[in-house]
């Protein structure tokens, strides 16, 4: 599960979408740049699973950003 999940906009335009986003996820920090067509680009380590990660962080997303 994914914990103390943040985001903010990459640009200070806020119209162009594009978002760093930072996670908790079994102990260890992630981090990853959200871009406007759904792809994850890590910064750093890759999360173990990451394809199960990539889904909880679309979910987390949708509830948030586009809601």
């Amino acid at each position: 599960m994914i914990q103390h999940f943040s985001f903010k906009p990459l640009f200070e335009n806020t119209q162009l979408p594009g978002w760093a986003i930072s996670f908790f996820y079994l102990r260890e920090r992630y981090v990853a740049e959200y871009l406007k067509d759904g792809e994850i680009q890590w910064i750093g380590p890759i999360p173990p699973n990451e394809d199960d990660v990539k889904k909880m962080i679309h979910e987390l997303m949708l509830y948030h950003v586009y809601d």
